[in-house]
């Protein structure tokens, strides 16, 4: 037997599906009991770390934790039947965004903060007209080497 190109990109997408669902399946059914007892910690807020402050938070919040593992069976769920499988992947991206942002929390930061980080540039205002003095007349130029080219190409 042999299979075309799409049997085996099929096979492949189950596949890959099926890691996905069980995955979703196991996080989402272990919510109702994974937080037990994180709630009692002996320690004050400022003394915990972030990790141990959102287990607290999912030990004191039994609802929202079973809540978020509703909605990451209900993704695995719908990723199973290949219908819904779509729908199933936004559902389930947005619970695991979440968790991969977490984990990646301070090379994210740094990120923001080069993106934030406000340096004075000092240009005058000739220089900053001619830049884009120069770079319209390209534009242009572009614009009409593209007319040329495709009209009468």
């Amino acid at each position: 037997m042999t299979f075309t190109k799409q049997d085996k990109i099929e096979i492949f997408e189950n596949a890959i599906s099926w890691v996905v669902v069980l995955a979703m399946f196991l996080y989402g059914g272990a919510k109702g009991m994974q937080f037990d007892g994180a709630a009692q910690i002996d320690k004050t807020v400022s003394e915990m770390t972030g990790m141990q402050l959102m287990w607290a938070f999912y030990g004191y919040s039994k609802p929202f934790a079973i809540t978020i593992g509703v909605f990451e069976v209900l993704g695995g769920l719908l990723i199973l039947i290949k219908r819904t499988r779509l729908i199933g992947c936004l559902v389930t991206s947005t619970i695991l965004v979440n968790v991969i942002l977490w984990l990646n929390r301070d090379k994210l930061m740094t990120g923001v903060k080069a993106l934030l980080k406000t340096e004075k540039i000092e240009e005058t205002r000739k220089v900053l007209f001619l830049k884009l003095s120069i770079a319209f007349a390209l534009f242009v130029l572009f614009r009409i080497l593209e007319y040329f080219l495709t009209v009468r190409g």
